[in-house]
């Protein structure tokens, strides 16, 4: 294998675990997705108020959260036709992603640039909701974020 002048093997061997790394990341997200659709098409002719209220007493949620009233809202606003639409969504989504991460995964530039502005595109929202809700969920979330497009800009501008 020939190296690129001033890269060491080892330097070579980190960039391409990064990668894979990244890829898995972005696999994994495109699982969850996944799977948070398929439960959409679940809810499908079910009570959904009934999920909604078995979710809150089971996750010993108060009923008055932030987070309760969210899912009562959400639930409140779903019908047949927006669940098969979202899981539609998260279907595409999820094709989305896997190819992202196969192409990270075989170093592929096309894939490094999509990580990179499609990372970069969340940035803004997880900042915002970080300063609307200053929790440790959103602050990793951002964290991450700002790391993987870091890795894969240092990736693009190196090549």
């Amino acid at each position: 294998m020939t190296l690129a002048p001033g890269t060491t093997a080892r330097a070579t061997w980190r960039t391409a675990a990064s990668l894979r790394l990244i890829a898995l990341f972005e696999a994994a997200k495109a699982v969850l997705v996944l799977a948070a659709g398929s439960g959409l098409l679940f809810l499908l002719h079910r009570d959904v108020q009934d999920f909604a209220d078995r979710i809150v007493e089971h996750f010993h949620l108060n009923p008055a959260s932030r987070e309760s009233r969210i899912l009562y809202r959400a639930v409140m606003d779903a019908t047949p036709g927006r669940l098969r639409w979202l899981a539609v969504a998260a279907v595409a989504y999820t094709a989305f992603r896997l190819i992202e991460a196969w192409g990270l995964w075989r170093a592929q530039r096309w894939a490094e640039w999509l990580g990179a502005v499609t990372g970069l595109f969340y940035v803004p929202f997880e900042i915002v909701s970080f300063l609307r809700h200053p929790r440790p969920v959103p602050l990793v979330a951002l964290a991450v974020n700002l790391l993987i497009v870091y890795v894969l800009a240092r990736r693009i501008r190196n090549l």
